[in-house]
């Protein structure tokens, strides 16, 4: 019997899991997934020192996208219901990033609809951040789609201190998900974003109707990156979407993935993000943090509302956690 522990003590000492070990998760009976869910909790606890990081965002740009990302109501193409508005004021990202600090988070990230920023949104975000990062002890991300070094740099400038471009799925898959832009060109951004001295914030949404394969090939391509904050999603289909029909992952599945994730990229934060109560369901909207996870994102998502966060506070403290400040890439 494959000893689960010598795979958590091999990627703690930097040693990459050969492919049999990999594929030995992977094929995992259910009764030892407790085992190996302690195992990938012990090493974000040696790693994260059981600190987690607690971020938030908010919609500042929402619908009218010209991208057709199978899961996202916000795309044109779509007939999803939500509400749809321009870039909200800088008082009212403020205020929102205020609020969400007071009940825990050390990051906080406005998040824009789009392939990109155009010129003139772009520079009221760029004000909208240098007013943000005045904010004490909050660190401040963004997510505004696809952007180019000189973009990036000029971020920077004006006191970003992240930014957040998810690559979704492997390179394999990721046509399936979306048509409209390439896997290279997210892949580049991430780059880009990266050399211009900003912590990086990229990672999965899961239940897309990926294998396994995509998932490892995802984990192993973050890790080329040297992307040190990894968000795990989990799909939520939304009524009016192409992935409207497909299954939730169950339980046992997601937390495989997070304990998986965690044997494949040690040093990296899982931050928890949306999807927990679709799949684990409110009361048990932490499990996911039990099984290797460093971060988690309170607060509501783009088109969905999210779980009430002062619970998430408290439960967090509840499972032993000492939440983090903003800290190097916390």
């Amino acid at each position: 019997m494959t000893n689960i522990q010598s795979l958590a003590d091999a990627a703690l000492a930097g040693k990459h899991l050969s492919d049999a070990q990999i594929r030995f998760v992977i094929d995992l009976e259910d009764g030892r997934l407790p085992e190996l869910a302690e195992q990938a909790r012990r090493i974000a606890r040696e790693r994260f020192r059981n600190r987690v990081s607690v971020c938030a965002i908010i919609n500042a740009r929402s619908g009218h996208c010209s991208q057709d990302c199978a899961f996202c109501a916000q795309s044109a193409a779509r007939e999803a219901a939500f509400d749809a508005h321009p870039l909200v004021s800088t008082q009212t990202a403020v205020r929102a990033a205020l609020a969400m600090q007071r009940l825990g988070a050390g990051r906080f990230a406005p998040v824009t609809s789009g392939k990109a920023l155009e010129d003139k949104d772009f520079d009221a975000l760029c004000a909208m951040a240098q007013e943000l990062s005045s904010i004490p002890g909050l660190k401040i991300d963004a997510s505004l789609g696809l952007a180019d070094t000189p973009k990036l740099v000029r971020l920077k400038q004006c006191g970003l201190a992240g930014y957040h471009h998810n690559l979704e799925t492997s390179r394999r898959f990721y046509p399936e998900i979306c048509a409209t832009r390439s896997f290279d060109d997210n892949v580049r951004t991430v780059r880009d974003a990266i050399a211009a001295g900003l912590m990086v914030c990229s990672g999965a949404l899961f239940g897309l109707g990926e294998t396994w394969d995509d998932r490892v090939d995802l984990a192993l391509t973050l890790r080329g990156l040297n992307v040190r904050s990894v968000p795990v999603n989990f799909l939520h289909p939304i009524p009016g979407t192409p992935l409207a029909n497909r299954p939730v992952l169950s339980r046992r599945e997601a937390l495989k993935i997070v304990a998986l994730y965690r044997l494949l990229l040690p040093e990296a934060h899982l931050r928890i993000c949306g999807g927990r109560t679709t799949v684990f369901g409110e009361a048990d909207k932490l499990t996911p943090m039990t099984a290797g996870a460093s971060g988690l994102m309170i607060g509501d998502y783009l088109t969905l509302k999210g779980p009430d966060a002062a619970s998430d506070i408290r439960g967090l403290e509840e499972l032993g956690f000492t939440i983090n400040a903003a800290g190097t890439h916390g």
